[in-house]
């Protein structure tokens, strides 16, 4: 075996040194992703270079063999050495087009939020000393409310925590 090979799968080159060399694919090689991705969903097994080749309107199998081996060198496809049908996506849907994430909170998620750290200060109102560890939980819950967007909810609870930390001081 050569020092290329790995021993697992028998794809060329080593995971890291596939993922290093990862480069978003070009519009054609997102259609190749996709259709390799839609034929192995819909058949359970990779499709041929003549598969591909009919399924895209390529014009000739060198073709779907040369945007095969880019796809392998950018490590977008893993395929078996001198094997049929072993062509596999790495990653799939990776470069499917996804909403963009936001820190924007629903008026519900919000209420449900508020009633999750108003239920941890009554808990600890309700001990005669609240633990570090409680008061620390408190103030991360505080700083991701912050994140999210909902400072004044965040600065009315610190100070109910202030409250706690000066009373448990004395």
């Amino acid at each position: 075996m050569n020092e290329k090979q790995t021993t697992n799968t028998g794809s060329v080159g080593s995971g890291e040194e596939q993922n290093s060399k990862r480069v978003r694919p070009t519009k054609k090689q997102k259609e190749l992703l996709a259709f390799i991705e839609q034929f192995i969903v819909e058949h359970g097994y990779s499709p041929s270079y003549r598969e591909i080749m009919t399924g895209l309107n390529y014009t000739s199998v060198a073709t779907v063999a040369l945007h095969v081996g880019n796809l392998i060198k950018r490590g977008h496809l893993i395929k078996r050495d001198h094997s049929a049908r072993s062509i596999e996506v790495v990653s799939p849907t990776m470069f499917a087009e996804k909403p963009l994430l936001t820190n924007e909170i629903k008026p519900a998620q919000e209420k449900w939020l508020t009633e999750k750290v108003e239920k941890l200060f009554q808990d600890i109102e309700t001990q005669a000393i609240a633990t570090p560890n409680q008061l620390e939980d408190i103030a991360v819950v505080l700083a991701a409310l912050r994140v999210l967007g909902l400072e004044s909810v965040s600065q009315h609870f610190a100070a109910r925590l202030a409250a706690i930390r000066k009373t448990q001081a004395k």
